[in-house]
């Protein structure tokens, strides 16, 4: 049977992690990213409020944790033998020749994600620029912020925009940005950033915290609009939501949401990481760090100060209409009615670009590491490489964004794609390779005793819980889902043209690593 070469035969060093701190600020930067800010408090409101926060819980300590684990786990094992992705890696787990191509989905699925998110992440760069000239200034409702929006995007026409070339600027400044930090290398690159812009979102999010913290009462008429009670709009419970299962649905995604659990890039960065590192220790550092700011942070800033400006009504229809109202639409507005508006419009939106770009700067990650582990391009040529591939691809994303072209990217990738590729994971790592063997990994090199019961729950309640999870979609929306029956007639075939985009990604990552393994098996035939 095919085996990957040994790092013994390679010639070259792969790159490591300079400080275990840089290598948590990295990891934490792929976890915190526009979902901490902009769904969690939408997500909290929509389902129960503070009641919200139980199921949330449950699923941080039974999938989000466990999950953490198991892919350290994986990408340190991969990494020993020289592999950055999850090809590699399941490759070297299980010895079957499936086993690489169902990696490949560990690749597909975060350059998927980048190829709609970094648009979505230049429209956070481009508002900070806008909040810091006042370009939006004098629009008062959410409409007329809507029709902004819709112009900036080249939806429509409008005394603001005349088409999309603005916006088509500020993505290509956006792309740039990405991939020279990814020309630098996992050290000068990827660590240096983490290590300065993860303090600098810190620093901006309690900016914003003591902002609304100070705002006090906005309207004299309406006492009871304060950010006081719209904290208790987020966190009083409705415990009547915990008998709905799209609340624990909900809590469950959010968790592979904000942890960046499932995608393959947690294992590729872990795979920079020595076996003496402590990766127990590491993932909880990065999740704690995660929670902090989703919770502490997120949840303190655009719920609240939306209830203290527009009272209850209104905020509950701007958390039922989406994040993007609340971001995009209703912030702006707030900002205006404070004084220093275009400075805190310019920090709301910076923050939510550096919470952005540590995210898709790890999302480009995976495929970066197998051209450079498999097919030995030096670095800065296999950014230019993904960084033009990423670039071709998003063209559908940002013509055909009216016709719910990245609303169905989205949800096959950030929510699907998660937990099948989850279930996939720890299946061949708990349960094929062995749970006593992963569990031996994963504590390898740890400063402080695991207890033994999260040895039980990843080896069987992780594995159920995803297993329901998954059924709960498949009964609840899966076939309504897949007949596009909520679809407009007019938009179906841009539907269908994401599905065969989504499903060339897949299929391009089976080939190449295909191609990668062909190349292994000619370079074994060539040595004497």
């Amino acid at each position: 049977m095919a085996r990957a070469t040994s790092p013994k035969t390679k010639s070259y060093q792969r790159e490591r992690w300079a400080t275990r701190i840089g290598l948590v600020f990295a990891m934490a930067g792929n976890a915190v990213g526009l979902g901490n800010f902009l769904r969690f408090p939408v997500q909290c409101v929509q389902n129960g409020g503070g009641a919200f926060m139980i199921p949330y819980l449950v699923a941080f300590l039974l999938l989000g944790i466990p999950l953490m684990w198991i892919e350290w786990g994986i990408g340190r094992f991969g990494g020993k033998y020289g592999h950055g992705t999850t090809p590699g890696m399941f490759h070297y787990l299980w010895h079957h020749p499936l086993a690489k191509y169902l990696g490949a989905i560990g690749m597909a699925l975060p350059f998927g994600l980048i190829v709609y998110y970094i648009y979505i992440e230049s429209w956070t760069l481009a508002y900070s620029f806008f909040s810091m000239t006042g370009k939006y200034m004098g629009i008062e409702s959410r409409q007329g912020m809507a029709q902004f929006l819709s112009a900036y995007q080249g939806a429509v026409s409008n005394e603001h925009f005349s088409n999309i070339g603005t916006a088509y600027v500020f993505f290509v400044i956006t792309l740039a940005l990405n991939f020279w930090v990814l020309s630098r290398g996992l050290v000068k690159g990827i660590e240096s950033i983490a290590k300065v812009v993860l303090p600098l979102l810190f620093v901006f999010g309690l900016i914003l915290v003591i902002r609304v913290f100070t705002i006090g009462t906005p309207d004299p008429a309406y006492p009871e609009r304060n950010v006081l009670n719209g904290l208790a709009f987020i966190w009083n419970p409705d415990f009547r939501a915990l008998t709905n299962s799209r609340v624990w649905v909900a809590a469950a995604g959010q968790i592979f949401f904000t942890l960046s659990v499932g995608f393959g890039a947690i294992q590729t960065f872990a795979s920079y990481v020595s076996r003496k590192d402590d990766i127990v220790a590491s993932g909880l550092a990065t999740a704690g760090t995660n929670e902090f700011v989703e919770v502490i942070i997120g949840g303190s800033i655009a719920i609240p100060v939306a209830f203290a400006f527009f009272g209850l009504e209104a905020t509950r229809e701007i958390a039922s209409s989406g994040a993007f109202d609340l971001g995009f639409f209703s912030m702006p507005i707030i900002f205006q009615q404070m004084p220093g508006a275009q400075f805190f419009g310019m920090i709301w939106f910076l923050l939510l670009f550096i919470a952005g770009i540590t995210s898709s700067v790890a999302m480009a990650q995976p495929l970066m590491a197998f051209l450079q582990d498999e097919f030995k391009i030096q670095r800065t040529t296999a950014a230019m490489l993904v960084g033009g591939l990423a670039f071709f691809l998003m063209q559908p994303v940002i013509f055909f964004l009216p016709y719910g072209f990245l609303d169905e990217m989205d949800f096959w990738i950030g929510t699907v794609g998660l937990v099948v590729f989850a279930i996939i994971e720890v299946v061949i790592f708990i349960w094929i390779f062995g749970a006593d063997k992963a569990w031996r990994e994963i504590c390898a090199g740890r400063d402080f005793q695991l207890p033994r019961i999260f040895y039980y729950i990843i080896k069987y309640v992780t594995p159920v819980y995803l297993f329901l999870l998954l059924g709960f979609w498949l009964v609840q929306d899966g076939v309504d889902v897949l007949l596009m029956r909520n679809v407009q007639e007019a938009n179906r075939v841009y539907i269908w043209f994401a599905r065969f985009l989504m499903a060339g990604i897949l299929l391009l990552m089976i080939f190449l690593v295909r191609l990668a393994w062909q190349r292994k098996h000619m370079i074994r035939q060539q040595v004497p």
